[in-house]
């Protein structure tokens, strides 16, 4: 049976009586009925195969099974069209950080949409809430990074950051400083620029969408890369990978190294304690700049207001996102600090922006997403109660399960790396999809959680409480026997 997806009300205007029934300057009346309309699954479904082409999604596969519609949310918690109230523990995509259902967010943008619902930041203009937004963002980011530019996704402010790193060095009269290396899982984006900055093979691969001027190393995942050394060992050999690609390349040429604090969409990947330490020095020794992607990690989720602060990283340019407004409305960000800032500024007219960067209404949400994030104790919270909890309950899951080789992850985003077999460290062939069947079986369970390869990742709202963990737990655990079931290791 087919539940009611919607309910709503269509308006239908009458026609009015002839104008010969109003001799006078009185007001034309109009008639209306209402009309009740609702629209069900199927129907939502049709449409949707219809007119709508879906990101990083085998439009064939979807047309068969039929998209899965979302209606309303609160707190950590989503419905679908057939009534299913469903855990979220993806917030959204890394971003509902507040969690959902914020009045006081709705609130910011009805007030911000009636006192000034638009206007660009071209041509010497600025508005109150962006002006308050940039200073805002120089308080909560690591020291040294004052100066803001404004874009609308994560992929937007890493294409602004190859343009103005670019930028920066051609000023200084090294223009064959141009070279970016990112590294391998890296996810910057999907822009055709942030695309190539990432290193993400499949989207290199589609439309030949891998740009020159783009190189990557190894990622510092230990479990996978590191057998026979201690974690540490192996984070400086992993760093070090980039100081043996900025000779192969020539340091004259390589203009900036970028890496997540933790690499989130390429499976949650948190680097050895030595890791940062060292990618930092060799950046300083070559003169290389150095960007730390915080479009996930910012805000909170590692219990911090960025990884940088987790991991001491001291970046010359950071970009942000996501949890910048919650997703609320689109909204991104570079911050820089002053030795960039102070070249790009000198350096005659920026010929880059975007229409809605800065957006008033966004920046207005922004405000108060930062506002709540403070005023709720939120980055202290998952620093010392839900973060903690949140790891001590995931890694009794993966010491007991079968199929868990290792639990990943800081603060509240997390990865379980699916194995055939644990003791041997022995991973799943590459055609085999354990992390898509576990997918599926969460959405039996009513939990979201994402596959990454042969990960199964999770990064809940920062507002999650213990009951959901607990939650979220059992919920895993129900999938993670299923899954192993299937391939008869349970």
């Amino acid at each position: 049976m087919v539940r009611i997806a919607h309910r709503g009300w269509r308006f239908n205007h009458l026609m009015p009586p002839a104008p010969a029934a109003y001799p006078g300057p009185e007001p034309m009346e109009w008639e209306f009925e209402m009309q009740q309309i609702t629209t069900t699954t199927a129907e939502w479904q049709a449409l949707d195969r219809e007119h709508h082409l879906h990101p990083f999604t085998d439009p064939k596969v979807l047309g068969e099974q039929g998209v899965r519609v979302f209606t309303h949310a609160d707190g950590c918690y989503i419905w679908d069209s057939e009534g299913n109230k469903i855990l979220d523990t993806m917030a959204g995509l890394w971003c509902v950080n507040v969690g959902y259902g914020r009045q006081e967010l709705v609130d910011a943008a009805s007030k911000q949409m009636e006192t000034l619902p638009y206007y660009n930041t071209f041509f010497s203009s600025s508005t109150p809430t962006q002006i308050q937004l940039a200073r805002r963002l120089s308080e909560v980011t690591p020291a040294g990074l004052d100066y803001i530019f404004f874009a609308n996704s994560g992929s937007e402010a890493n294409d602004t950051i190859i343009r103005l790193v670019r930028h920066f060095w051609e000023l200084q009269d090294q223009p064959s400083k141009n070279v970016f290396i990112g590294r391998t899982l890296g996810y910057h984006g999907s822009t055709l620029a942030a695309t190539s900055l990432g290193g993400m093979a499949p989207m290199h691969a589609m439309g030949q969408s891998l740009l020159p001027g783009f190189e990557h190393i190894m990622e510092p995942h230990w479990y996978r890369h590191g057998q026979g050394k201690t974690a540490e060992e192996f984070g400086l050999e992993a760093a070090r990978a980039l100081e043996t690609k900025i000779l192969e390349l020539g340091a004259e040429n390589v203009a900036a190294f970028i890496g997540e604090p933790v690499q989130g969409a390429g499976g949650v990947i948190d680097p050895p304690s030595t890791y940062w330490p060292e990618i930092q020095r060799i950046c300083r020794k070559y003169d290389i700049l150095l960007i730390a992607d915080e479009v996930i990690c910012g805000f909170g989720r590692t219990g911090h207001w960025f990884g940088s602060d987790t991991y001491g990283i001291e970046p010359d340019l950071m970009p942000m996102a996501k949890g910048l407004s919650s997703g609320y409305l689109p909204i991104a960000a570079v911050a820089m600090n002053k030795r960039v800032s102070d070249v790009v500024n000198g350096g005659g007219v920026i010929s880059h922006g975007y229409t809605y960067s800065g957006h008033p209404v966004a920046c207005a949400v922004a405000l108060a997403n930062i506002d709540i994030i403070e005023r709720e104790g939120l980055v202290e919270k998952v620093r010392e109660e839900t973060g903690p909890y949140f790891r001590q309950a995931l890694q009794q899951l993966a010491d007991a399960h079968p199929i868990v080789g290792e639990l990943r992850g800081v603060g509240l985003i997390a990865g379980l790396q699916l194995v055939r077999d644990k003791a041997n460290r022995e991973f799943f062939p590459a055609e085999e999809q354990p992390a898509i069947q576990c997918r599926e079986h969460c959405i039996e369970e009513n939990l979201i959680l994402r596959a990454v390869g042969h990960t199964m990742v999770a990064c809940p709202p920062l507002t999650i409480s213990r009951a959901e963990i607990d939650e979220m737990i059992e919920k895993t655990k129900a999938a993670l026997d299923k899954t192993a079931a299937a391939y008869g290791l349970l």
